[in-house]
């Protein structure tokens, strides 16, 4: 979901390949001979889902980074880099097919003409699997998002090594949870009404009651966008009442930066309360599988609540900001905004010590419980 370090996206454009060109640049790049294309939903750069008469895997995404992030090469390195060594730990996540020179990623004209915008482009593996927004999510998956959530940052921040990792300090990138307070900015998208209100409400608090704790938290890198479309799922149950599943695909490493583990959970409570019919049970959940491997502190868990109405923030004000600037893709754009208000309003309305006694509640009653 990223749009620059600063989001200014008067700077970026949105990749806008035909699907005969996009099978020409896999071609041309890759050495593959396309014998099916499909576009993708995305938010800013243009992906589309090829397969190829090859040998062995024969599904591949075709990632085409917007024209401002393809000017970062070192950050999608480093994006990718972690990617490779996920997957290579044991995580679901895609690993690049490397161009006919061997390299990982590849900047590309999108067309012939002079001055044309260059696009940096990469071939991931296909992952299978049901994205998260697609099923009814039960308090066994919900455990599983916050467990793997937590070992990812884990895993990234203690094992993690490439020159190119210290692109990952974004200090002004508009969706790090830090940067709530960057908001300001954009809020005039929200125009007069009772949720710019709230969201005011949650840059305020923000600003006075998180800013000043960040320094107590422990950092940490941040995939940053485990939402309900990044996380794919498949069902390792026959049965229909009570189906088991695990997590079988994490796309979209875009949003990677330093941050802090509470960041992760606040985010995956947030996007996992989409979708789901009662959103404030969701956190006490996903809070319980992170804890199971990421104890959070008294002071990381105080911030909890806030830090997931900031992601709330974020997420509505910028996709209005963005709506704005690209009417045609409103649709996708505007996804969460559907439930997002209504429970960023709920959440107001019941009070941090209702929500946080609910959370904490369920997260405690697992300790006696947990899953195998």
């Amino acid at each position: 979901m990223s749009s620059g370090n600063d989001c200014k996206p008067q700077t970026l454009t949105k990749p806008a390949l035909g699907e005969k060109e996009a099978a020409e640049l896999v071609d041309r790049v890759f050495g593959l001979k396309v014998s099916w294309i499909g576009s993708l939903p995305s938010y800013d750069d243009q992906n589309f889902h090829v397969r190829v008469s090859a040998e062995g895997a024969d599904e591949y995404v075709l990632k085409i980074t917007n024209s401002e992030d393809s000017q970062a090469p070192d950050l999608i390195e480093a994006q990718t880099q972690a990617m490779m060594f996920l997957s290579a730990e044991g995580f679901p996540s895609a690993t690049p097919y490397l161009t006919k020179d061997g390299k990982i990623m590849s900047l590309e004209s999108a067309d012939t003409r002079p001055g044309s915008k260059k696009y940096m482009v990469r071939l991931l593996t296909y992952l299978p699997g049901t994205p998260v927004a697609k099923i009814a999510t039960n308090a066994q998956i919900l455990y599983e998002i916050g467990k793997l959530a937590a070992s990812m940052d884990k895993v990234l921040s203690e094992k993690f090594q490439h020159p190119s990792v210290k692109s990952l300090h974004r200090g002004q990138f508009i969706w790090n949870l830090a940067n709530v307070p960057l908001l300001d900015q954009y809020i005039y998208a929200l125009g007069q009404n009772k949720y710019r209100a709230v969201v005011e409400k949650v840059i305020e608090q923000f600003k006075g009651k998180v800013i000043p704790k960040l320094s107590s938290f422990r950092a940490c890198i941040n995939h940053g966008d485990l939402n309900d479309h990044n996380i794919l799922v498949d069902s390792s149950s026959a049965s229909l009442e009570n189906p088991q599943y695990r997590v079988s695909g994490i796309l979209d490493f875009s949003d990677m930066s330093y941050g802090y583990y509470v960041f992760e959970v606040a985010i995956a409570i947030m996007y996992m309360m989409i979708e789901s019919p009662d959103p404030l049970s969701v956190g006490g959940h996903v809070l319980a599988g992170f804890e199971s491997v990421v104890p959070l502190t008294a002071e990381e868990r105080g911030a909890l609540f806030l830090l997931v109405s900031g992601r709330f923030a974020q997420s509505l004000v910028i996709a209005a900001h963005t709506a704005l600037l690209y009417p045609e893709n409103k649709e996708y754009l505007t996804i969460t905004a559907k439930t997002g208000w209504k429970h960023l309003m709920t959440m107001f309305e019941v009070g941090q010590e209702a929500v946080e006694k609910m959370w904490f509640e369920t997260a405690r009653a697992y300790i006696h419980h947990a899953p195998a």
